[in-house]
């Protein structure tokens, strides 16, 4: 399935993201809890059952994320997580993909650029400055050149997770 790039407005991801983390810390806490004092008053105390009360209050925080998790309210926050996990999945392939861009691979060129907007996207939602050193600046320049020398547009849409099979995983 293919993903594409959103625009989303990074003050309104932070702040949703702190208040889902804090409702999710909140409520770990609070059924941790919760979890412990059923066990312990029923079948006495033991370190065990306190660990095994945060256990279930862990799971059941999970479950109750895993419900949430598509709400409409939670919708910045999804796409940045699969941003992340896109990112991730063609950093495992990228020294395959730099070759390939030597080599004038017109699909390495895409995945590469993607990567390159896809960071810089991430940091500006998170509020930083791209940690782009000069070898990062380097290769942007150098994709950059390759998809003018070729024609493409200096942007692209989105990638599609089946077009790093054809890469070498490095």
């Amino acid at each position: 399935m293919a993903f594409y790039l959103e625009e989303h407005d990074p003050e309104t991801y932070r702040r949703k993201g702190r208040l889902i983390s804090l409702a999710m810390a909140g409520q770990l806490i609070v059924l941790g809890l919760v979890f412990s004092q059923l066990l312990v008053a029923t079948f006495g105390s033991s370190l065990w059952l306190n660990a095994l009360g945060v256990l279930l209050g862990l799971l059941a925080t999970g479950a109750t994320f895993t419900v949430l998790k598509d709400r409409p309210w939670m919708k910045e926050v999804r796409y940045v997580w699969q941003l992340k996990h896109h990112l991730g999945q063609i950093s495992g392939y990228l020294p395959g993909l730099r070759k390939a861009v030597e080599e004038g691979n017109t699909t390495a060129l895409d995945l590469l650029t993607f990567y390159h907007q896809g960071m810089a996207q991430l940091a500006e939602l998170n509020g930083r400055t791209p940690d782009d050193d000069s070898e990062r600046l380097a290769e942007k320049m150098q994709v950059r050149l390759k998809r003018e020398e070729k024609g493409l547009p200096d942007k692209v849409n989105g990638f599609d997770p089946l077009d790093l099979q054809a890469f070498k995983r490095g």
